[in-house]
């Protein structure tokens, strides 16, 4: 992954240290959760934020192999 360096307002710094830390994450890393965030609800406007987040959640359980396959019935 290449990385760039860019600057960015001392108060989102600040803020993303302060959520990283309560979520276990770097700040850079924060910034990128929120970026992503931020790319996901723009592509889909029309998305709650709570189904966004949620599939973050069930991608990242993929990736570790934690899904179950759904039994329709």
């Amino acid at each position: 992954m290449a990385t760039n360096s860019i600057r960015l307002d001392q108060a989102l710094v600040e803020k993303a240290t302060i959520m990283a830390k309560a979520y276990n994450r770097t700040p850079p890393k924060q910034i990128e959760h929120w970026a992503k965030i931020g790319e996901m609800m723009e592509d889909n406007p029309e998305l709650s934020y709570e189904f966004v987040k949620q599939a973050i959640i069930a991608q990242a359980e993929k990736e570790a192999g934690k899904l179950e396959p759904y039994d329709f019935g």
